[in-house]
């Protein structure tokens, strides 16, 4: 179909088989927006790429529109569905929806989202859209190797100065994704309707000892903050799972020793904590509970412990009711018995779109739950499905408000 051949299209932009490397702002990402803008185009849409990359198509018809979308940037290693999925779904409902006669007044915009995967600032494009992003962001944001965000732009001639959700013109905002997860395949679904985007909390825990000899220093005597990291991420482990909920996962992504060499006891050492869960008052407890051990470690010495956020915290965003009855009812129309309800674990653009309007996802499955690695696939029978169910509830959408 034209849909498959889209996607496998976009699959070329950094193809690194079986996965994609199109990180935001890089050759091979801006060769794809520019891509997605001519298919925009070819569509009857209004298509233009903004001063930070975002692509949107604008529909000719007046509108209310629905906003239709995702993002085309990739992890550094990345899979081919992650976002394009989404993308491309956004432009065949458009597409589609036009070419049909009891449709064809409806107003559709597709967009593809940038930097979402945060190669320089995390959903940089659904920010900038909504509103939500400080342009002081732009100048202090940079990518791995050190380049600024600025820079970026300056360097694919953008000028950073994004197109904005015009008041009024939304009726809301659907987006199509992977699970990036193994639930749905477990319980043989083909659709995941989403009712609510986990929210996350990030920790920096630093501990300060003595940096001592390996060989001379008695354990009695140490005060060994590599030993002391250890022993906090065992106790956390053990407290969060005994506070946990159907849906909370806690990560220690990061650990390091300083100096970090075989025969020095280390005098410092630092670990990143991240938690997500899709209730507010869980993540507040997890919280007290991280912060609580610090404490108790501290009393208990003989290493200083300190704990502080790493980034704001992003709260969980609740999918638009009425949307979700929209994706239900076409998911059962369209996949009868082969979907669920179900929360998203990972971040996704829409939580941002919330805030500004209702907004509402739908999830296909990941072959084993993979993703963010090259291995990430998706049946194309699944694929199919959940490019229909999204059409037939924007349809749907689109009529009640007609």
């Amino acid at each position: 179909t034209r849909f498959l051949d889209d996607l496998h299209t976009l699959r070329g932009f950094g193809r690194h088989d079986p996965g994609v490397v199109r990180p935001a702002l890089s050759a091979a990402d801006m060769d794809a927006r520019r891509w997605l803008r001519t298919r925009m185009q070819e569509a009857g849409l209004e298509a233009a790429i903004d001063g930070v990359g975002n692509v949107l198509g604008r529909s000719r018809q007046p509108g209310p529109a629905l906003l239709i979308g995702s993002h085309s940037d990739t992890q550094p290693r990345g899979g081919w569905l992650d976002g394009a999925f989404g993308v491309i779904c956004g432009l065949e409902v458009a597409r589609a929806l036009s070419e049909d006669a009891r449709t064809r007044k409806q107003a559709v915009d597709a967009i593809a989202w940038i930097d979402e995967e945060g190669a320089y600032l995390s959903c940089l494009g659904s920010l900038a859209f909504c509103g939500l992003l400080d342009e002081s962001e732009i100048d202090s944001a940079a990518n791995q190797s050190g380049e600024t965000l600025r820079d970026a732009l300056r360097r694919n001639d953008l000028n950073g100065v994004a197109a904005r959700a015009e008041p009024g013109r939304y009726l809301g905002y659907l987006e199509a994704h992977i699970e990036q997860g193994g639930y749905l395949e477990e319980a043989q679904q083909q659709v995941g309707v989403v009712t609510a985007i986990v929210g996350s909390r990030n920790f920096t825990v630093r501990f300060s000892g003595q940096q001592n000899h390996a060989g001379t220093t008695p354990m009695i005597k140490r005060r060994d903050a590599g030993r002391a990291a250890v022993e906090f991420a065992y106790r956390i482990d053990q407290l969060y799972q005994q506070n946990t909920g159907p849906r909370t996962v806690w990560t220690i992504g990061q650990i390091s020793f300083d100096p970090g060499a075989p025969s020095i006891i280390p005098g410092r050492a630092e670990l990143h904590l991240q938690f997500r869960d899709p209730e507010l008052s869980r993540l507040d407890a997890f919280e007290q509970i991280a912060r609580q051990l610090v404490a108790e470690m501290n009393s208990a010495g003989p290493v200083t412990v300190s704990i502080e956020p790493a980034g704001a915290p992003i709260a969980p965003a609740d999918m638009d009711p009425v949307l979700q009855e929209h994706l239900a009812r076409a998911a059962a129309q369209t996949v009868p018995e082969r979907w669920q309800r179900m929360p998203s674990a990972a971040i996704h653009d829409a939580m941002f779109l919330a805030r500004v309007m209702p907004a509402g996802m739908l999830f296909v499955p990941s072959i084993n739950g993979i993703s963010h690695d090259f291995a990430e696939d998706t049946a194309e029978d699944d694929l199919v499905a959940g490019c229909q169910v999204l059409a037939n509830a924007a349809a749907s959408i689109l009529a009640q408000k007609a």
